[in-house]
């Protein structure tokens, strides 16, 4: 009789089947764990080198670009400046994670000399809301960690950290969350839960002195509605003229909201035209409710050129853009803008939370649950 006509065939396949899955997914958790404590404790080498390393004054500010050039030689891999750079911030961040560092390099028999170099530390930032390291590394990747750092108020920090840990969220859901301000959006939402719930099944988005980096928006002053979207945060910066004036510093007068410039029938408009009366020449502010993307340069530099060929008065200078983002990646912005228009600045701007208790309040709300 054939194998595959005995009773218990499907059985055994469906059992094979579950070990492999199971089995592959521990393997999975376990390569991101240690691949997380890896990279933590490189930015713990780094950080305690720039403190206590004697011949530290030589290198300087040159200390990672010089890391990262002596490891390169030594044929080691996923060792750039920008990566030793989040490794360190990754650090301080999450000193808590030394308090799981320990007991889990000894019981995967990790030699004595790397555990010798590793003092066990813990930092907490926000008290009694602090998530534990165990549960940190059990459940994030270092993905999730490396959009996570980008996140600069602690609180808010925290938040990404408790939502994407209970809705099991995935790196790109993650960044999407942090990309459109949802901590800010929460917080003066009544509905809370129908906000987040959104993230699930939104769609992925598509003179140096003078451009202040970054910008804290103080002046908002939202009024509370059941559910708090993108197009109302936006809809009240663009509203709020005359204080995101005193925001941008003197000399700014205001032309145009919404300026609309066409080539063959489409249509693109510039959120908001000033004239600089001591630059004399216009300003022009794209604003992204979103982290920058490469597409903006060029969106950016489309405008400033029609500006320069039909916007232009006698005695005036090119004009300016600023692109407005929730965050951006300096590496990606340096690539995506070079040969473009040197009068391009691409700036963070902060919304600055009108009432941190009721963020903390929801915190301790999503972690009773």
């Amino acid at each position: 009789m054939s194998l595959t006509n005995n009773n218990n065939f499907e059985e055994l396949v469906n059992n094979i089947s579950h070990v492999h899955e199971v089995l592959q997914g521990f393997a999975a958790k376990s390569v991101n764990q240690f691949l997380t404590l890896r990279n933590w404790m490189f930015g713990y080498y780094i950080v305690e080198y720039e403190q206590n390393g004697e011949d530290r004054a030589k290198y300087g500010d040159n200390l990672i670009g010089a890391i990262a050039s002596k490891l390169t030689l030594r044929g080691l891999k996923g060792f750039s400046i920008s990566a030793l750079k989040n490794h360190r911030t990754f650090y301080l961040l999450y000193p808590q994670i030394s308090q799981s560092l320990i007991g889990l390099l000894q019981n995967s028999n990790i030699q004595n000399s790397i555990l010798s170099c590793i003092s066990v530390k813990s930092q907490s930032t926000i008290g009694e809301l602090e998530l534990p390291s165990e549960l940190l590394l059990s459940r994030l990747s270092y993905t999730h960690f490396i959009e996570l750092i980008r996140v600069e108020d602690p609180l808010q920090r925290l938040f990404y950290e408790v939502e994407t840990i209970k809705n099991n969220w995935t790196v790109r859901e993650l960044k999407r969350a942090i990309g459109t301000s949802l901590a800010f959006r929460t917080t003066m939402s009544t509905n809370k839960d129908a906000v987040i719930a959104k993230i699930k099944n939104l769609k992925p988005p598509a003179n140096a002195e003078v451009i202040r980096n970054p910008y804290i928006l103080e002046f908002l002053d939202l009024e509370e509605k059941n559910e708090y979207s993108e197009s109302d945060l936006e809809q009240q910066i663009l509203t709020h003229l005359q204080e995101f004036l005193m925001e941008l510093g003197t000399g700014f007068c205001f032309e145009a909201r919404q300026k609309r410039i066409t080539f063959n029938n489409n249509h693109y408009r510039i959120d908001l035209v000033f004239y600089h009366k001591i630059l004399k020449c216009n300003v022009l502010i794209d604003l992204k409710m979103r982290e920058y993307d490469y597409a903006d340069a060029g969106q950016m530099n489309l405008y400033l050129n029609y500006f320069k060929d039909n916007e232009m008065s006698e005695g005036d200078n090119p004009p300016i853009g600023i692109i407005f983002c929730i965050d951006k990646d300096d590496t990606l912005v340096k690539y995506s803008s070079a040969g473009m228009d040197d009068n391009m600045f691409v700036s963070k701007y902060l919304v600055k939370l009108p009432d941190k208790k009721v963020l903390e309040n929801f915190i301790k709300r999503e972690l009773d649950k």
